[in-house]
């Protein structure tokens, strides 16, 4: 028994077939699950040099290992594609109970491949799969997409995947709406609308086994137990108006299109984030002992049942970065990025990009119809949202993310385009923050806004514990809570798959991980050049903090790289792949590989 079902979906929505294939022992215990086993599968069943937007394109679902378990805040599935954005990996993290269902269907992971004729839902009931018309869906807000395909299957507990207009649009940074948070960065939600693919609904049934359920029992127990103690006494990390007073933790917040810091209207947001007509209650995703996400009602008026998640990301990226500081403004545009399906961080650092170029007369208000799009204006922010969600005037062009619109724009624009690769940057200011600056520039795993600082040093074994996690299937809002992440971590897996593992073979795990999607980006065209930083962070310092040093930078990423074993260009050597065991990784990224490490079964 295993908590693996060693099985995954392959679904193609141009010929509408489907296949189950088998997933070695050897496959799952090298990439865990999640993140790597969806990067796995991504290279297996992508071809190089694909637009991201094409049939060619395959998006992965792929569960956490843990997810079904009882072990704590583990409902957790990766979403990996080719990232319309930046042309390179896109793999992100959700959790909710769509990863529990879809675990519970007996896959370990579904791989969508192709185009649809006309726009379609994917039905996983089980082991069965359907596919559905849904022409009475398109333009349909995700939360309303939801609503109707339950009330079509009859079932309550029929969970839902989708996009919005936004998805079907192809916005560039569309995201997919899974659960109570927007957590898929880089444009999956756009790949799913190119395959015409307006949701994946899942009914799972099946039970979830593990080797050993009573020392799993007694283990998950303890940790949830812990974990729970911990959070409570955590309140800056927790709490939206703590937080914002606390200067964002270790990790500053930056406004205005990163012109300056936070801290001039953070005590205006934070009493508003504090009112008890604002905030109505936090929960928590299942198994979660946490509750990190924070309910606020839409409205002032208190006798409104018009409720929305807000989670940190959100509030700095449609807040500060666009000069807003009064919440109802941000909740009104943070609905809005739920209902088109949009990534609310890509969408405030495209709005704040625009906001600034107005304010320098890039933009005339000829340009946005007739919108004042000065910092701070209300109407800019959410009308703004709104346009880009319809791809409407100037949101037509921002819909093209940050790094093409500053491209069209032109006239120096590009200088204050907040983004790394191509991918919008969110409200996590790596000014005298050196290790920050380094994993932003050329890390493999995003920081997150309430992320701690790490040392230079210390950025690659940080990121290989989070490819780890990632994959294993544990939330980041709740790492930091674990006494020894990878002691517990690896323990866990264990008892969930009953295969040995260890810290340092979980790290190791992370480290193969890592270095995959790195080949991956290889192939589709990453250069030296690309890991680097905005021009306004190498130049204008900000607060107390200075610019980032570039001689400083230089060497820090040549250092990273060393440790890494990669050339210094970065380039991962052959030697390096074959060392850590995955030479059909380098047969399938010299395209000779003629077929799958699995069988189909049915």
């Amino acid at each position: 028994m295993s908590s693996h079902s060693g099985k995954y979906l392959v679904v193609d929505l141009t010929s509408r077939k489907t296949e189950v294939r088998e997933l070695p022992e050897r496959l799952l215990r090298d990439y865990l699950g999640g993140a790597g086993l969806g990067a796995r599968l991504l290279l297996e069943w992508s071809r190089a040099g694909a637009d991201a937007l094409s049939p060619e394109n395959p998006i992965v679902f792929a569960c956490g290992t843990l997810s079904g378990t009882m072990a704590p805040a583990s409902a957790c599935h990766a979403v990996v594609t080719k990232s319309p954005l930046t042309g390179l990996q896109s793999s992100s993290l959700s959790s909710g109970l769509w990863s529990l269902s879809l675990k519970r269907t007996g896959f370990d992971a579904v791989v969508v491949t192709g185009a649809a004729s006309s726009l379609t839902y994917l039905f996983i009931d089980d082991n069965q799969v359907h596919f559905r018309k849904a022409d009475t869906l398109a333009s349909k807000g995700c939360p309303d997409t939801e609503a109707a395909i339950r009330r079509e299957s009859g079932d309550s507990r029929v969970q839902v995947a989708s996009i919005g207009p936004a998805g079907e649009a192809m916005v560039r940074f569309a995201t997919i709406r899974d659960g109570l948070r927007l957590t898929h960065w880089g444009g999956a939600g756009a790949v799913m609308g190119s395959k015409r693919l307006k949701a994946i609904a899942v009914r799972g049934t099946w039970p979830i086994s593990v080797p050993d359920i009573a020392k799993m029992w007694d283990d998950c127990a303890d940790l949830t137990a812990r974990l729970r103690q911990r959070a409570a006494s955590d309140d800056a990390r927790l709490s939206l108006s703590a937080w914002l007073m606390s200067g964002s933790g270790s990790c500053p917040l930056p406004a205005r299109n990163y012109q300056q810091s936070i801290s001039e209207g953070a005590a205006s947001l934070a009493g508003e984030c504090a009112k008890k007509d604002h905030l109505i209650k936090t929960v928590a995703c299942p198994a979660c002992p946490v509750a990190c996400q924070h309910v606020y009602r839409l409205t002032e008026d208190p006798h409104s049942d018009e409720q929305l998640v807000l989670d940190k990301e959100t509030l700095a990226a449609l807040g500060p970065m666009c000069g807003m500081f009064h919440l109802p403004v941000i909740l009104r545009a943070a609905e809005l990025c739920q209902f088109y399906g949009l990534d609310p961080v890509s969408a405030g650092a495209c709005v704040a990009w625009a906001m600034e170029c107005f304010e320098r007369g890039l933009l005339s208000s000829k340009d946005t119809g007739g919108l004042d799009l000065s910092f701070g204006s209300a109407d800019g922010v959410v009308e703004t949202i709104r346009r880009i969600g319809q791809r409407k005037g100037i949101g037509d062009m921002l819909a093209e993310g940050v790094k093409r619109a500053s491209a069209k724009v032109g006239h120096g624009s590009d200088e204050w385009a907040m983004h790394v690769k191509g991918q919008e940057i969110g409200g996590c200011d790596p000014r005298g923050m050196p290790g920050l600056a380094l994993a932003l520039a050329a890390g493999m795993q995003p920081p997150r806004t309430d992320g701690a600082e790490v040392s230079i040093s210390g950025v690659k074994d940080q990121e290989d514990l989070a490819a780890a996690g990632d994959s294993i299937g544990i939330c980041p809002c709740t790492r930091q809570y674990f006494r020894d992440l990878a002691e517990d971590a690896s323990r866990l897996y264990t008892l969930a798959t009953g295969l040995p593992m260890d810290p340092a073979e979980l790290r190791r795990a992370g480290e193969r991980i890592n270095n995959l999607k790195k080949a991956f980006n290889i192939r589709e065209g990453w250069r030296r050049a690309d890991d680097w930083l905005p021009p306004r962070l190498l130049k204008d310092p900000v607060g107390s903090a200075g610019a980032v040093a570039e001689k400083d930078l230089k060497a820090a990423i040549l250092d990273y790289y060393r440790q890494r074993g990669w050339t210094a260009e970065g380039f991962v050597p052959a030697e390096k792949i074959t060392a850590l065991g995955t030479d059909d990784v380098q047969m399938m990224l010299k395209g000779n590989w003629h077929g799958t490490p699995s069988h189909t079964v049915r």
